[in-house]
Parts: C-alpha cells; structure tokens; sequence
C-alpha cells in the first residue's frame, strides 16, 4: 500500500465535497478521483481539488488501478445499488450515513459485504467529534457508573436544499429519523453498550416544507419528535428533535446519567461537564460545585476548517486510514450502520402507527419496507 493513501469519492454533493477537504486536509491521503452524474457539483468539486480526475460514471471510476480506497457520498436511496457495485472492487470503503434506506436493503449491503477482505466503514462521525469523543472516554473510564439514561437534545436549522430535493421525501431518505438521526441511535447504542428492543416515537410535519411542492407532491418529511429507546440492560434513551430551532443556544446538547454520576457535552461550545454524585444518595443532597469538573475541549485547526461538527470528519478519517492500513480495527462496521437504520425505521413506524415498536418486529420483517 502507498504511503499516501488514493481516494475515488463517489458523489461530488454537500457531503461528498466535506471528504474531500477532509481528505487533503490528512498528510497520509489525497483525493484523485470523482463520480457524479451532476455537472454543478462536478464543478463546485474542482474547486476544492483543481485537479481530480473527473469520471462519467462509477464503473469508469473503478476501472483505475491507482485507487487505495473508496468514500461512497451519494444520495440514501442509491446506497442499495452503488454500494453493492463499489465492494466489486475489493477496495476499502467508507459509505456515508445511513448504511441504506431500510433494513432490507442493510440486510442486503451487510450479506454483500460477508468476509469483505478490506475495511468497510459506516461513516457515523458524530462518535468522532473531539468533546463527544471526550464524554464517550469519561464514560468508558467510569465516570458515570453503569449507564441509567442517555438524553440526546437536536435542536436545529431545517434539512438544507439537496440536488432533485430528494431529500424531501422519506422515500428517499427513510424518512427524517433514518436521515437525520441514525447518528443519535448509534451514539446511543455505542455509549450504552447494549442492544436496543423497542422504540416508542411521536412526531410530525408542523412547520417545515409545508407550502413547498415537487412536480405537484408534497413533502413528507417530519421535523419534530420525541423518540423514547429502550434497551436490552434496563438503560433508557430519548431524542428530542426540532428543525424549526436556528436560534437555539446549543444546537446539539448529549447528557449521560448514571450510578455514579453524569457527563454532559453541548455543540458548538465544546465543552464537556463531569459530575460526580456524592454517596450515599440522599433526597436533600444539593448540586455541589466542587463536584463539578469544566473541560473545554481543544480542536485542531485544521480539522475544524475543513468540516463541521467540531473537526468529526477529519477525525473519522484518521481513524479509517488506521483501519486501511490493518493498524486498528473497523470502528464502524455495516453491522452498526444497520442496526442505527432499524432504530430509526421503528421510530418512524412508530409516529406513523402511533404505537411502541419492538426492534424485533423491524428485524425479523424487514421485508415489509422492500
């Protein structure tokens, strides 16, 4: 393998450009090749690399022999088919979130990939933000105990424009919890660490998209909800979303609460807050300051230049180039990727059937959602 690392980046879009800058960004990597059928992206991507080897179509992009490993960045719904194409190759993958649309076509993506003789990678960067890598370690190192509850708190700007707004319909994305928040149910499975078994979710379309129209259709993409995750150990999680919240202090805020005590991170300020209970508990004990520890979290500049989400990407990709060059383990297997599409595939059939949905009922019919 080179010492520095080859990429082909399939899909020029928002975030197939993001793996681009992030790429370069990482002395050991360089990008020299890209796909996408779209000819504004094409150009907005010679921006970011004057000069990348541009390809029609995915099979013109396989057919080079200087290619190290692959980013697949194109739209959910293709995931099925180029996912399917690209592991042809044998090449290292990184597929960008969510694994697929529906835990069929996960099914279908992770049987593919069975004994994949190169790193295959969910690209769940959340797990690699600095100060939600940092709650992630405190936890580990016990600074909670065993884990009780996670809290995840999104409150945001709306889905932003996509080429053909096909991000628009659920159809193409699985819908807003698959899109948006299979990062939350794998921070949730990954800080817990247990398996989750039912999903109970309210939620809708109250303010966003609501005079938009395409070819006549409406969009049907929910933009609140409250997603209530119980998991196999007792622990309990729950995502609170809004997409009509530009103005919010902290746009993501995550809280882990256990028996001894609790970590807190809120984005962007960066900031991680351990607490410890005092012991033993007592109804009247009062919040103790000294018990309260501030850890701003330093991020390199760079990572922070070239991304969003406080450098995640750039550090998702230093982990995978460790993974590439059999250094570390694959972090964030199809198998994560799959189970994060099932919690938010129950999540929406929840909101749509107003009831709790059991993990096993996703899992064991998968094919209802073919």
């Amino acid at each position: 393998m080179s010492e520095v690392l080859r990429f082909g980046v399939v899909g020029a879009g928002m975030m197939g450009r993001e793996h681009m800058r992030n790429i370069a960004a990482i002395p050991t990597s360089e990008v020299v090749a890209i796909t996408d059928p779209h000819g504004p992206s094409i150009e907005a991507a010679r921006e970011v690399e004057p000069e990348v080897g541009i390809h029609n179509d995915l099979d013109a992009l396989l057919a080079r022999d200087d290619l190290d490993a692959l980013v697949i960045a194109t739209p959910n719904h293709t995931h099925r088919e180029v996912v399917a194409r690209a592991a042809r190759s044998e090449l290292p993958l990184l597929i960008e979130k969510p694994f697929a649309t529906t835990v069929a076509h996960c099914r279908e993506l992770e049987a593919a990939l069975e004994g994949y003789p190169a790193a295959a990678w969910v690209g769940m960067e959340y797990r690699y933000s600095p100060p939600v890598a940092r709650l992630i370690d405190e936890v580990r190192g016990g600074a909670t105990g065993d884990v009780r509850m996670v809290s995840i708190r999104e409150h945001r700007f709306p889905f932003l424009p996509k080429v053909g707004d096909w991000n628009r319909f659920s159809r193409n994305t699985g819908g807003t919890l698959v899109e948006k928040c299979c990062h939350f149910f794998d921070l949730m499975r990954h800080i817990i660490q247990s398996e989750p078994v039912s999903v109970f979710a309210s939620g809708a379309m109250d303010v966003n998209h609501l005079d938009e129209r395409y070819d006549g259709e409406q969009p049907d993409i929910i933009d609140n909800a409250y997603v209530i995750v119980d998991f196999a150990g007792g622990e309990r999680a729950m995502l609170d979303l809004c997409m009509f919240a530009e103005q919010s202090r902290h746009q993501t805020e995550i809280v882990v609460s256990g028996v001894a005590g609790q970590v807190e991170v809120a984005q962007p300020e960066g900031v991680v807050w351990i607490g410890e209970r005092e012991q033993p508990t007592h109804p009247r004990v009062r919040r103790d300051e000294r018990r309260l520890q501030r850890v701003p979290i330093e991020v390199d500049e760079t990572a922070m230049a070239v991304g969003t989400h406080h450098g995640a990407t750039y550090y998702e990709h230093v982990a995978f180039q460790r993974a590439i060059r059999g250094e570390a383990p694959v972090e964030v297997t199809v198998h994560d990727g799959l189970m994060a599409v099932a919690v938010g595939q129950a999540g929406e059939r929840s909101v749509a059937e107003r009831r709790p949905v059991e993990l096993a009922e996703i899992l064991n019919d998968y094919g209802r959602n073919d």
